[in-house]
C-alpha cells in the first residue's frame, strides 16, 4: 500500500491531502479468502433461501410453493415457544455473565496473591468442549443435586431440575454461563489493565474509597469493553445448541428447545424446506438485534 500526498493551493492557503493507492497484490491475497467464503457460506445462504420457497425435503423433487412455509412459520407455537426461551434466556445469561465476569476481572487485577495462577484456573472453561461441560453437569444437577438436596430436606432440589419445565432453564443458563465467563474475564481484564494507575493514585490523595473509584472510574472507562462483551455474548448465546443437547435435548417436551435447535431437528426430520425459512427468518432477526444494539452504543462508548 502506497501514500501519494498532493498539495492544493486555495488562495492564501495550501492544503495537504493524502491518498492511499492499494497495490495489487493486496488483492491477489484477498482472493482466497473471498472465494472460500463464497463457496462455504454465501452460495450455500442463497441456496437455502431459495429452497426456503419450495416444498423440499432435503432430496429428491421439490415444487415452488411462495411464502407458504414463512407463513405456516409464523402461526407454529412450537417455533414462536422456541424464540421466546432463546432470546429470555440469551437476555439472563448476558446478564449474569458480564456481572460475574467484571467482578472477577476487579478482583483478578487487584494487589491480591497468585492473581496468574487464578487467571489461568478460571478461563480453563473456556477451553473444554461444550457438549462434554454439558454431559458432566448433566451428571450432576441428575445425580448429585438431587442426593444433596434430599440430604438437606429441600424438596426442590431433591428431584433433578432438568425434568423440570419451569426449572430446566435455570441448568442451561448455569452452565452456558460457566463457560461463557472466561472469555469476558479476558476482555475484562484487558481493559481494566489499559487504565492508568496514576487515575487510581490521584483519586486516592482525593479520599475517595475503593466504591466510588469502581463506580465513577472503573465503570466509565471499561463501558466500551461491556458493550463488547454484551454484543458478542448476546451473538453467541442466541445460536445456542450443544449445551442445551447434552443438558435436556430441548426438553422437558420442548420447554428448553432453541430456534438453533429447532432448526437442526427440522434438517433431520424432513422439514428441510420450512426449517430453511425458519432458519432465513432467525437471520434477519438476529441482523436486526446486531443493528438495533450498534445503533443504542454508537458514539457512547469507545474503546
Amino acid at each position: 500500500m502506497s501514500t501519494t500526498t498532493t498539495i492544493v493551493t486555495q488562495g492564501d492557503r495550501r492544503i495537504r491531502r493524502s491518498s492511499r493507492r492499494v497495490e495489487p497484490i493486496y488483492y491477489l491475497f484477498l482472493l482466497p479468502v473471498l472465494a472460500l467464503f463464497t463457496v462455504a457460506i454465501t452460495v450455500p445462504a442463497i441456496v437455502g433461501i431459495f429452497f426456503s420457497f419450495t416444498n423440499s425435503i432435503g432430496i429428491g423433487d421439490w415444487e415452488f410453493i411462495g411464502v407458504t412455509n414463512y407463513l405456516a412459520a409464523f402461526d407454529d407455537p412450537a417455533i414462536l415457544q422456541s424464540y421466546l426461551f432463546t432470546f429470555g434466556f440469551s437476555l439472563v445469561t448476558v446478564v449474569l455473565v458480564n456481572v460475574v465476569a467484571l467482578l472477577l476481572a476487579v478482583g483478578l487485577t487487584s494487589r491480591i496473591r497468585f492473581t496468574t495462577g487464578l487467571r489461568a484456573v478460571f478461563v480453563i472453561p473456556m477451553v473444554v468442549s461444550g457438549i462434554i461441560i454439558s454431559y458432566v453437569f448433566n451428571f450432576l444437577f441428575s445425580n448429585s443435586l438431587p442426593e444433596v438436596g434430599a440430604a438437606l430436606g429441600i424438596d426442590a432440589l431433591s428431584t433433578s431440575i432438568l425434568a423440570n419445565p419451569d426449572l430446566a432453564w435455570v441448568a442451561i443458563v448455569i452452565v452456558t454461563a460457566w463457560q461463557a465467563i472466561p472469555s469476558a474475564l479476558l476482555i475484562y481484564i484487558a481493559g481494566l489493565l489499559s487504565i492508568p494507575g496514576e487515575v487510581y493514585e490521584a483519586a486516592d490523595i482525593d479520599g475517595a474509597s475503593k466504591r466510588q473509584q469502581l463506580m465513577r472510574i472503573t465503570l466509565p472507562l471499561v463501558a466500551g469493553y461491556v458493550v463488547i462483551n454484551i454484543i458478542l455474548g448476546f451473538k453467541n448465546f442466541l445460536n445456542a445448541y450443544d449445551i442445551i443437547v447434552g443438558l435436556t435435548g430441548g426438553g422437558p417436551g420442548t420447554a428448553t428447545r432453541s430456534v438453533a435447535m429447532t432448526i437442526i431437528t427440522g434438517f433431520n426430520g424432513g422439514d428441510y424446506a420450512y426449517q430453511m425459512a425458519n432458519a432465513t427468518i432467525f437471520f434477519v432477526v438476529a441482523i436486526l438485534v446486531a443493528a438495533l444494539q450498534l445503533s443504542v452504543t454508537r458514539g457512547r462508548n469507545s474503546l
